[in-house]
C-alpha cells in the first residue's frame, strides 16, 4: 500500500520504519530541506531517532507529491502544528484517504481534540492511535499493543488490519473522546512524575501521583463525554505508566530540570524536541475551570510552570488539601 507520513520527527520516522518493515511503500514529507538533505544522504534522523532508515523510504518536502494516491495519510506532527498542516492538506489529498493521527494533545486555543481540529476543515475519515508506545522501542520492533479509535468504524478496522503486525499490536475502542483526552492528559501527570524525580522524591510519591491524576484525568474525561472505562486501557493507565516512567518520555525529562531548579524555558532548550504535556497542561486548566471539575495536581503543575510556584509548595499545597474518601468523587 502507497502510505504517506507528514511529519519527519521522532513517531514519523519511526511510523515510516514500521510501515516499510510490513513491505508498504512508504513517503515522509518534511517541511526542513536540511533535514530532507541529511536523511537522504546519511539515512538517518539524528536529532530525533538513532537508527538508519532504509532505502526503499522516500521523503520529500513536497508534499503534494507526498500525498498523490495514498490511501492512508499519518499525521506525525505536534499538535500545535496540526492545523496549519492540515490547512496545507486542504484541497490537496484524496476524499478517500484516512488520516490517521499521532498527535496526543489539545489546541490552546479553541481546547479541541486533534480530531475535531482535523474534522472542521476536511471530510477525510480520522482515526486517532494512542497507548504506551515510545518511538524508540517501535522502531526496534520491541513488542507493543496500542489502541485506535475513529468515529468510522470501517476506517478503523481498515487501519488495524493495515498497520498491525507481530509487534505492534492495535486494539479498537469506539470512545473516540476518552481515547484522545487519556493520551493528551498524561502528559500533565508525566510533566509531574519528572517534577517529583527531580525534587528527589521516591516511588511512594509517584505512585501517589499516577492513580490520583488517573483519578482526576477520568473526571474530567466523563465531564467531556468519555467513558471511564476507557482510562483503565491502553490509552489511560497504559500510556501514563509508560510517560511517568521512561527516560524516553519528554515529559518526564523535562518535569526532572524544573523538579531540579531550572525554569521552564531551561528545561524546554535543553529537551530541544516539543513537550507536550507543557500546551496540554494549560488546556486541562482551563477546561477544569470551564466545567467545574477539581484537578488539583492539575492545578498545581501548572501553578509551578505559568505563575512561578515553588514545586515544594505545590506538594505540600496537594497533601494538606482537606480530608477525603478515596472513592468519593467516583
Amino acid at each position: 500500500m502507497d502510505i504517506a507520513v507528514l511529519g519527519a520527527g521522532s513517531w514519523g520516522t519511526t511510523m515510516a520504519i514500521h510501515l516499510n518493515s510490513m513491505r508498504h511503500n512508504v513517503c515522509i514529507w518534511t517541511k526542513d530541506q536540511e533535514q530532507l538533505e541529511e536523511i537522504q544522504k546519511t539515512h538517518y534522523n539524528k536529532k530525533y531517532l538513532d537508527v538508519k532508515l532504509p532505502e526503499s523510504i522516500g521523503i520529500t518536502t513536497d508534499i503534494e507529491y507526498a500525498l498523490k494516491n495514498k490511501k492512508i495519510v499519518v499525521m506525525a506532527v505536534p499538535s500545535h502544528a496540526v492545523r496549519s498542516v492540515v490547512e496545507r492538506i486542504r484541497g490537496v489529498i484524496d476524499n478517500d484517504s484516512i488520516i490517521v493521527n499521532l498527535a496526543k494533545g489539545l489546541e490552546t486555543s479553541s481546547l479541541k481534540r486533534m480530531s475535531q481540529v482535523i474534522k472542521e476543515m476536511i471530510d477525510n475519515p480520522v482515526v486517532v492511535l494512542s497507548g504506551p508506545s515510545h518511538a524508540e522501542e517501535v522502531c526496534k520492533h520491541i513488542p507493543t499493543a496500542c489502541v485506535i479509535s475513529s468515529d468510522d468504524i470501517n476506517a478503523c478496522e481498515y487501519v488495524q488490519d493495515v498497520m498491525m503486525d507481530e509487534n505492534f499490536r492495535l486494539y479498537i475502542n469506539k470512545d473516540l473522546i476518552g481515547v484522545e483526552l487519556g493520551g493528551s492528559l498524561k502528559n500533565i501527570i508525566a510533566l509531574g512524575a519528572g517534577i517529583s524525580d527531580g525534587l528527589g522524591f521516591g516511588d511512594n510519591t509517584k505512585a501517589a501521583l499516577m492513580t490520583r491524576g488517573l483519578a482526576e484525568i477520568t473526571r474530567l474525561g466523563v465531564a467531556l463525554g468519555s467513558d471511564p472505562l476507557t482510562f483503565l486501557g491502553l490509552t489511560g493507565m497504559g500510556d501514563l505508566i509508560v510517560t511517568c516512567t521512561s527516560m524516553y518520555s519528554r515529559n518526564r525529562r523535562a518535569g526532572i530540570k524544573i523538579g531540579q531548579g531550572k525554569s521552564l524555558n531551561e528545561a524546554l532548550n535543553e529537551i530541544g524536541m516539543v513537550v507536550e504535556g507543557v500546551n496540554t497542561t494549560k488546556s486541562a486548566y482551563k477546561l477544569s475551570k470551564i466545567h467545574n471539575i477539581e484537578m488539583p495536581i492539575t492545578c498545581e503543575i501548572y501553578s509551578i510552570l505559568f505563575e512561578g510556584k515553588d514545586p515544594r509548595e505545590a506538594v505540600y499545597s496537594l497533601m494538606t488539601r482537606n480530608k477525603k474518601h478515596e472513592m468519593e468523587d467516583i
